[in-house]
């Protein structure tokens, strides 16, 4: 089968590899889209390589039609529109994927909005089950709030009923996030989001910081009582010398690292069913939408990754297979 792969130079080509055997409990897709993730960019420079036993193809999610189906797997799965998580190989023509990381696209979706599903509202929905019952009662703050986990957060938390805070760093991407609900938005190369937010008299329950360097300690300034600080990764830096421990211990806050990638089998496969417990009415009505910033031809790899580097897209850039 044909792929995309880094040759000599680190750049994205398309080669051609060993087709793909379906194992039990999986199913093989036919693919059509597949989303981009700052794990490829991260993945792709040696510094998020992926778990062993998974491809080292990239590609975290996909869109497609099921093409056959593994031991243990219905058959009813076969010719079914779906998008589903992946343990890397997404930016392949054929990707094998456990069945209980997919999710029948819903009938008004493109194959570029099944896409860009999985693995940002995924993300999302695992940062916003850190705090128990989250809901019209609570506030959330998110860094990075027109990026794809932002946007898909904002998105489920309005869906919620929470209060929404977000920060950005343009005027457009502001515009974007108060389109999605998000009650106030906070370009934060003119204004300062903690000063904003006490202004608003508004103090977080959840904090969704991909940024973490010195974000940490000013998230300590607007975490509520018994608030969860929930890191994602770590665009500003991976230290922070000015860290309040004194602060956290005052507001009995909770500071998590999460990943998705390295998630257990397991552990997906009940996200999943719990996602879909909770919101699979407004999915298959079309209601949880994807924000979609670009789509590039599958040959267009190189360029698609540049713009997520450049910072410049708002939600998520897609490759449509052709």
């Amino acid at each position: 089968m044909l792929t995309i792969d880094l040759n000599e130079n680190k750049q994205l080509v398309i080669v051609q590899t060993q087709n793909i055997k379906v194992k039990s409990e999986q199913i093989l897709i036919k693919v059509y889209a597949s989303g981009v993730n700052r794990a490829d960019l991260l993945q792709r420079k040696g510094q998020y390589p992926a778990p062993i036993g998974d491809s080292d193809i990239l590609g975290l999610e996909v869109a497609g039609v099921v093409q056959e189906v593994g031991d243990g797997v219905s058959s009813d799965w076969l010719g079914k529109r779906v998008m589903a998580l992946c343990a890397g190989g997404g930016y392949g023509e054929l990707v094998s994927v456990d069945v209980g990381h997919c999710i029948e696209m819903p009938q008004t979706y493109s194959f570029a909005q099944g896409a860009g599903f999985c693995e940002v509202f995924f993300t999302a929905f695992d940062a916003l089950q850190q705090y128990p019952n989250f809901g019209s009662d609570h506030t959330l703050l998110v860094h990075a709030g027109a990026s794809g986990v932002g946007t898909a957060a904002i998105t489920l938390a309005k869906a919620l009923g929470a209060k929404v805070v977000a920060t950005v760093g343009s005027e457009v991407k502001q515009k974007a996030c108060e389109q999605l609900g998000a009650d106030l938005v906070v370009n934060y190369r003119s204004d300062d989001w903690v000063t904003s937010m006490r202004e608003a008299g508004l103090e977080a329950d959840v904090i969704i910081d991909p940024i973490a360097g010195e974000y940490l300690h000013r998230d300590l300034n607007v975490i509520a009582r018994d608030g969860r600080i929930v890191v994602l990764a770590m665009l500003g830096g991976r230290f922070c010398e000015r860290f309040d421990t004194a602060k956290l211990l005052q507001k009995r806050a909770h500071l998590i690292g999460s990943t998705l990638r390295n998630r257990s089998s397991q552990y997906k496969s009940e996200l999943v069913k719990q996602l879909l417990s909770q919101f699979g009415e407004q999915l298959a009505a079309g209601q949880l939408l994807p924000v979609i910033d670009s789509v590039f031809p599958w040959q267009q790899a190189e360029q698609a990754h540049q713009r997520l580097e450049n910072n410049e897209n708002i939600g998520k850039v897609i490759l449509v297979h052709e």
